[in-house]
This record gives C-alpha cells, structure tokens and sequence, in this order.
C-alpha cells in the first residue's frame, strides 16, 4: 500500500487528518487480511472485498463504513475503479430498510414496527446484497396484510433513502430559464449523452459502471432514458441500467434484469428466480427517487407512477411523470 502518498492525497483533497489517519488504519487492516492469501490494496481481486466485509460483519465490528469509504478514496487515489464498483454493490441503498423500521415508528406506531419486524434481523451494512430480498419479502407481505396496498405505497412512496439534491438545483435553474419542459428534456438528454462521452474518454465510471462505444450508443439511441421523453400530459423515463455493461452483456432475460435493477433488496430474488415473493409495490420506493428529482423542477409534489420494473418482468424500470398543468403548454 502506498501509504504516505496515500495520505498526502486525502489531506490535500481536504479530508481531516484525524479522518484520513482512519482511513489508513482501515486499509492497513485490510491489507493484512489480504496477505494471509499473497495480496494486498493494490491488487484486490473481484469479490474480496465483500469477503472482508462479511468477515467484519460476523465478527460484528462498526468499522465497515470507514472501510468502504477508505477503499473508495484509495480506489480514486490509485484509479483501481473496479474497487468502486464493488463497493457501491455491497452499500447501494444499505440502509433502506432501517429507514423503513423508523418510518413505520413514525407514521403509525411502534406497536406495527414490531409486529412487521417480528423475528427479522435487518442484514447490516458490509452482508452480500443478493441475502437481503429475503428480508423484503417477509416484510412486504406483512405490510401489505397489515396496512393494505394503499398505505404501504403511501408508506414507500417518499423513497427509503436519499438523494443528492445540489445537482437537481442547477437543472431547475435551466427550467426556470429556459421555461418549456420540451426544451429542458432534450437538453438534458443531450448533457447526458455529453456525461457518458466525457467518462468514457477518461476512463472513469458513471455512476458504477465503465463505458465505452456500446454504452454510448444504447444511451442515445434509447429515447426514455434519463431524463425520458414526452407523451402528451406525461414524462415517460427509463433508468439508465444500474450496470450497463453487464447488463447488454448478459445473454439470459433474467440476468439482464438483475444488471438493471438497483435495489440490493430486490436485485437476488431476480437472480435466483424468486422475484414473484416479492410484492411489486416495493418499487414505489425506487418512484420516489425519480419523484424527488422532479418535484424540485416542477417545485411542486407531482404524481408519478411506475409502469415496469425488473421485479414484475420487464428489463428496465419505465415510470409516467405526470407534468403539472401549467407546464404542458
């Protein structure tokens, strides 16, 4: 491990010292974790770092943040993206369902908590994503005899985690500027296409995933996709596929399902078949992310509503953004 240099990088990219000295002593313990096999942080093989992570997780140890988050900065430092993207699977939307644990607290009583969450252990951070869809369909199924379909919707609707919200704010000020949602989409689109080009010509990950000439092209020559495309009242939009590549890679329906989906809790029932145990209405919650980009634009709650996701059998998730009436001039 290059660890003076190391350090010099996170200081002088204004990570604290008492923060950056973490990060290193997180890495420090890795990498004698690694030797035990002849490796180390710079040369990690695919699907070793989960191993370490359930390896702190059953020695129940609290530092796994600090790890991933130093393998992140370490994965910047030496340009090793394959690290990043590893690491964004075992901690993509971990803690969505401690959320909802308090959420269920908050919005009704801790008397339904503990009745949803009786006997369900909540897989902490660092645990291979593809054990927790167990966990959601056991909880989705009691929400749904509990609460009915309307109020676990209403309950997963908001989104269980969160979301940046700095860069949403610059798209509403080009909305605001430019003032016809026709306009704002096809420059969007076209600035997306730009985002992929750029990390292609670099060699760097949008979101957790490389790009190259393939890529490129399926995000341009697929209309809905990011930010989506107008159909009368409405905003028709596909997420981009959480693992692109992958994802027009795989020969299987059901592989490229998996590829598509970002929900850890959703993504291993796909893989092993057992989706259909798994109510749909849980992708209310992945609504809820596209919701939260376009009531900033609109600056207004708006209806939006899922069409397919990969969990009921489609290959991508497609939603309808209900435009508000003064905008659909």
């Amino acid at each position: 491990m290059k660890e003076k240099a190391f350090l010099k990088y996170l200081l002088d990219n204004k990570v604290s010292q008492e923060q950056a000295d973490i990060f290193v002593s997180r890495l420090d313990d890795f990498n004698k974790f690694l030797k035990t096999e002849n490796l180390d942080v710079d040369s990690i093989p695919n699907g070793k770092i989960l191993e370490y992570t359930e390896h702190l997780v059953e020695s129940k140890s609290d530092t796994i943040l600090d790890l991933l988050r130093a393998v992140i900065n370490y994965a910047n430092f030496t340009k090793k993206y394959d690290y990043i993207i590893e690491v964004t699977d075992i901690s993509e939307s971990f803690n969505a369902m401690d959320n909802l644990y308090t959420r269920l607290a908050d919005q009704f009583n801790e008397q339904i908590r503990d009745a949803i969450f009786e006997n369900v252990s909540i897989l902490p951070l660092g645990t291979d994503p593809d054990k927790k869809p167990d966990i959601t369909k056991v909880v989705m199924k009691r929400l749904e005899e509990k609460l009915g379909e309307d109020k676990t919707i209403e309950l997963l609707a908001p989104c269980l985690h969160g979301r940046p919200l700095e860069p949403i704010k610059k798209d509403r000020e080009d909305f605001i500027k430019l003032n016809d949602i026709d306009v704002f989409i096809k420059l969007k689109k076209h600035e997306f296409v730009e985002q992929a080009q750029k990390h292609q010509k670099e060699g760097t990950l949008l979101y957790a995933q490389y790009v190259d000439d393939e890529v490129v092209e399926y995000i341009k020559n697929s209309p809905t996709i990011t930010p989506g495309i107008r159909k009368g009242d409405k905003i028709i939009a596909t997420k981009t596929p959480y693992q692109i590549k992958k994802f027009l890679n795989a020969k299987e329906e059901k592989m490229k399902r998996y590829y598509s989906c970002y929900c850890a809790w959703v993504r291993g029932a796909i893989k092993n078949g057992t989706e259909k145990e798994i109510s749909p209405n849980f992708c209310y919650c992945s609504t809820g992310f596209t919701k939260k980009y376009w009531d900033i634009i609109f600056d207004q709650p708006i209806k939006i509503e899922p069409l397919e996701t990969p969990l009921t059998g489609a290959l991508e998730c497609k939603f309808a953004i209900h435009i508000p009436k003064e905008f659909q001039k």
